[in-house]
């Protein structure tokens, strides 16, 4: 619905039409903004039509439909500005004043939503554009106006400490005078707040401005500007703002249409509002021409999409669920797998769904590499056979975890656009032929992956079976860094918006070393293949930038996802697993709703450790939530030198193990094992031997036993005592190279204390650095290279306030730019560890360093300096001098171990901290080292960590006295 109403301006009364979302059934005529009986609306839009500056009107489609639509997508409130139109003597600047004098009207309501965002299409959107700017200049006036009025105060303030009372009294009246009148000039009635959000469809910001060739001249454009301005040169900044400042800004969104000759103006102005580090989405409405928002029956499809995109900006985001949707809220662990029917005929789909029931399987990850089946051919869509198997899984009970299939793009798209393909650092072309070829950074792969995105979503949007999104797959697994052109240019933007200014960025990256200096931005470029060591702090940044990447194209898909299905969650499966380190999980973490991971075992005598060190990983990512185990694997995978399958009851304490550790679902790659392609011989649930098999009897057996634990879903793994640190800026930067040695690797060392605890019968958290500490009485921080300042202070008041730190060898060494702390080794730690290093000393593969306790060092040894007499040496080199120290700080301490120890060597190590710092095993003696315990409210995982039956006889509780080998008993 709308109204009508006029608000005077400075030139007078100027006309706008008012858009309110409907209101429920029952509300009150009359109700102002807001009062309606349903939800309230959550933002107001100040929106300026379109029209070459001398056209338009509030009927027409751009103002009066969009309004509309904006108001009912978004639940907002629209206000639709008619401002006057340069015709009969009216030129520029008064539109701009008419739009701002709306927009101040509006901003000093204090009836309306908080959040404000203003916006327009065309010309409108420069003067939206121009309005903004205006209030940003304000805004800054203000500040000033205050801080020197707040200056002469103290100044008067002073000079009244030195003058007689009475005097003082005159002198404190005259200055309370002054500061009434400042505040009055600088913030009484003019001069609007800066919106919260711009949105700007298809803009006319510049001038000249290049046009496409389609048919609208440049004489046509000069008229234009000429009839607005009142010349076409020394163009005042704001007439088209893309001449004006653009710092400053709040988050813009743009619209470009396709075949529109003034796309060049939003494209440059996207460049623009990125290089002084404005955050700007745009969507290339396909199939659009100029003003297609005049057009909605003409050109439904790009309008639609169009809106779409402005509304989800616009609305107030809603609080998506943290776990699957679905009809039946009891609790369940949630069972299954990936399933990929496209590789099947439709003859093998309702056997595949009968075994499902047979083996327990309550949900199915659906179309992950389906994207040539959706979409055959650019713009030709097959949705016909997804629909039918959607509905076959949801007659039959089980839930859609439904992927976007984006992760691998189909033969027509990298034919007729190659240039999506990743390019490695050696500068070659990554050719299709596996998966996951293309760009994180690429526009073209992004704008036609997301226009499937958005296709799929419209048409399950609502669909009861789907219960979460599965956005693209393992992002990153083979594309993480890309070298490209592409991403040479994104890389350049996230440096300006990181550093700003070239002199802040020659400084972090040192670049007074080989003489390195930049002088302009397009001189830089990622860490490809050179013919020595490259920078490392540029290499650090390539790290950094790498991931974020990754997850702002994540975020991409999850905008329009959110757009069309709010209430349904969406994640990503991540791989917290191994070696794999290119995507900063716990920085990613926040922007999923509920975590998910892919793990898979490697052999190796840490193997088992290591899943239990990677779900306990995973599950505090979000501390204190459930997740999602999205993959593993039955059995063999296809990936390893030596695929072997896994031993009896290896399959069962897998998985429980992810359980125990905060899993609220377990699901394997994949449902069917493949007949052709690179992965048939990895297992799968349903192995190529058929129901009719030992795997599959041991699958259906599993989904009985994660039944039989429905009551423990929901209930968050219960905090240990102890923390493992994990830091993924300090896992790239310690393994650059340029380093004492390469043999270096962070998560070994990580993963040594780990078993070396478990060893010891010790629960521990494997937390990422931003967690809480506070709650732990001993934390382990091994190779925590990059200690920033802010860092440095945590830990220190960590241990100030009665907390016990471990650290290890190459901690300590830079700060975030990866510069040396300076004084002696370990750098930022030197003084609260009470030990200085003046040198390293690597050890050569085979060369031991013998310690005095029994145990023997290797990659790592150094000759360590005791700089304060609080510090007691707990172990020794053999041939003299500390290998191990523990300072004492109050009731905390601070411990140092020089070298490498592994598992076995760490054990008389924790003898020393754990019983200063307060921590006793929860196990008894005969049980520690052999059984894992892992606590989920009530209920005690016991996991057996060897080959062999464990006595359980000690314990109460217990339903049987025997843990099986491989085996997992769960007391409550």
């Amino acid at each position: 619905m709308h109204s009508d109403l006029e608000v005077t301006g400075p030139h007078g009364a100027i006309p706008v039409r008012v858009f309110e979302p409907e209101r429920e059934p029952g509300a009150q005529p009359g109700a102002g903004p807001g009062k309606e009986a349903g939800k309230e609306p959550g933002a107001v839009l100040v929106w300026a039509h379109g029209g070459g500056f001398r056209h338009g009107a509030l009927g027409m489609p751009e103002s009066d439909h969009v309004g509309a639509e904006l108001a009912r997508r978004a639940n907002a409130i629209v206000f639709s500005v008619g401002y006057r139109l340069a015709v009969d003597g009216v030129r520029y600047p008064i539109p701009i004043d008419d739009v701002h004098a709306v927009w101040e009207w509006v901003t000093a309501r204090d009836d309306l939503p908080s959040r404000k965002a203003i916006g327009g299409a065309s010309a409108g959107a420069a003067l939206a554009l121009a309005s903004a700017l205006r209030s940003r200049d304000e805004t800054e006036a203000r500040k000033e106006c205050k801080a020197r009025d707040e200056s002469k105060a103290e100044d008067e303030s002073e000079a009244r400490d030195e003058s007689k009372a009475e005097d003082e009294s005159e002198a404190r009246e005259g200055s309370e005078a002054r500061e009434e009148g400042g505040a009055e000039e600088g913030s009484g009635a003019r001069g609007g707040r800066i919106p919260d959000l711009i949105l700007l469809a298809y803009p006319f910001a510049h001038f000249p401005v290049p046009t496409l060739g389609l048919g609208r001249h440049q004489e046509e454009i000069e008229d234009m500007v000429r009839n607005y301005v009142g010349r076409i040169s020394d163009l005042p900044p704001d007439a088209l703002p893309g001449a004006a400042r653009l710092d400053g800004l709040p988050p813009v969104h743009i619209v470009l249409s396709e075949h529109d000759d003034l796309r060049p103006s939003g494209e440059l102005l996207e460049r623009q509002l990125r290089e002084v580090g404005v955050e700007v989405e745009s969507l290339l409405a396909r199939g659009s021409t100029h003003g297609h928002f005049n057009r909605p029956l003409e050109e439904p499809e790009p309008v639609d999409v169009s809106l779409g995109f402005f509304a989800s900006a616009l609305r107030v985001p809603q609080q998506a669920p943290k776990w699957l949707k679905k009809a039946d809220a009891e609790p369940r662990i949630e069972f299954g797998a990936d399933y990929n029917p496209e590789q099947w005929p439709r003859e093998v789909w309702a056997e595949d769904v009968r075994a499902m029931r047979e083996a327990g399987v309550t949900v199915v990850s659906l179309g992950i590499f389906s994207w040539v089946r959706l979409e055959p051919d650019e713009g030709r869509y097959d949705f016909g056979w997804l629909d039918d198997i959607i509905e076959l899984l949801h007659a039959n009970g089980i839930l859609v975890d439904l992927a976007t299939p984006t992760a691998s793009p189909p033969p027509w798209l990298t034919t007729k656009h190659p240039e999506i393909l990743p390019v490695d650092v050696d500068g070659r072309t990554v050719w299709p032929g596996a998966r996951q070829h293309w760009r994180p950074t690429s526009p073209v792969f992004r704008d036609h992956a997301l226009r499937l995105v958005r296709k799929i979503a419209t048409r399950y949007q609502g669909h009861p079976a789907v219960t979460a999104w599965h956005v693209n797959n393992e992002l990153g697994c083979h594309n993480v860094h890309d070298y490209s052109d592409d991403a040479a240019r994104a890389f350049r933007i996230w440096l300006r918006k990181r550093y700003r200014d070239l002199d802040t960025l020659n400084s972090a990256w040192g670049t007074a070393f080989w003489s390195q200096n930049y002088s302009d931005w397009d001189q830089l470029l990622p860490p490809r293949f050179a013919n020595g060591p490259v920078n490392p702090t540029q290499q650090l940044d390539f790290q950094r930038f790498s991931s974020d990447a990754l997850k702002d194209y994540y975020l991409a898909e999850r905008r329009i996802l959110r757009e069309l299905t709010p209430d349904v969650p969406v994640t990503t499966n991540f791989m917290v697993a191994g070696d794999i380190n290119g995507m900063n999980y716990p920085d990613w973490a926040a922007e999923v709703d509920f975590v998910a991971n892919d793990h898979y075992t490697r052999p190796g005598p840490q193997s088992r450790d290591e899943l239990s060190f990677s779900a306990n990983l995973t599950g505090n990512l979000i501390a204190g939530r459930p997740w999602f185990l999205m993959e593993h694997s039955t059995s063999a995978v296809n990936w390893q030198p030596v695929n072997i399958p896994k031993l009896p009851g290896e399959l069962e304490r897998d998985s429980l193990t992810h359980v125990a550790h905060g899993a609220d679902g377990v699901c394997f790659f994949q449902w069917r094992a493949s007949k052709a392609g690179a992965e048939k011989y990895h297992s799968a649930m349903l192995p190529h031997a058929g129901t009719d098999s030992a795997l599959f009897r041991a699958v259906t057996d599993l989904g009985a036993r994660l039944r039989s634990l429905s009551d423990i879903a929901g209930i968050a793994r219960t905090p240990a005592q102890v923390a493992v640190v994990i830091d993924y800026e300090s896992w790239w930067a310690a393994e650059l190279d340029s380093h004492p040695t390469d043999r270096l690797r962070y998560r070994r060392e990580a993963l040594d204390w780990y078993t070396a605890l478990l060893d010891r019968g010790i629960r521990a958290d494997v937390v990422p650095i931003t967690a809480d500490l506070s709650g732990y009485r001993l934390v382990v921080a091994p190779i925590l290279h990059v200690v920033p300042v802010p860092l440095q202070e945590r830990l220190r008041s960590y241990v100030g306030s009665g907390g016990h730190l471990a650290t290890t060898y190459f901690s300590g060494i830079v700060d975030e730019n990866d510069h040396a702390w300076l004084g002696g080794y370990p750098g930022a730690l030197r003084d609260l560890l009470g030990i200085r290093v003046e040198e390293f000393t690597p050890l050569l593969d085979g060369v031991t360093a013998p310690l005095t306790n029994g145990t023997s060092g290797t990659l790592w040894s150094e000759r360590v300096d005791v700089t304060d007499p609080a510090v007691k040496v707990l172990a020794t080199y053999d041939h003299g001098g500390p290998a191990v120290t523990r300072r004492a700080v109050g009731e905390g301490s601070a411990s140092y171990v020089s070298t490498r120890l592994g598992p076995a060597g760490l054990a008389p190590v924790l003898d020393d901290l754990l019983p200063a710092a307060g921590v006793d095993s929860e196990l008894p003696p005969e049980l520690r080292g052999r059984v894992e315990l892992a606590v989920r409210g009530r209920a005690r995982f016991l996991i057996n960590r060897t080959d062999q039956p464990v006595d359980l006889s000690s314990l109460p509780g217990v339903p049987d006295d025997l843990l099986p080998a491989r085996g997992v008993v769960v007391v409550r």
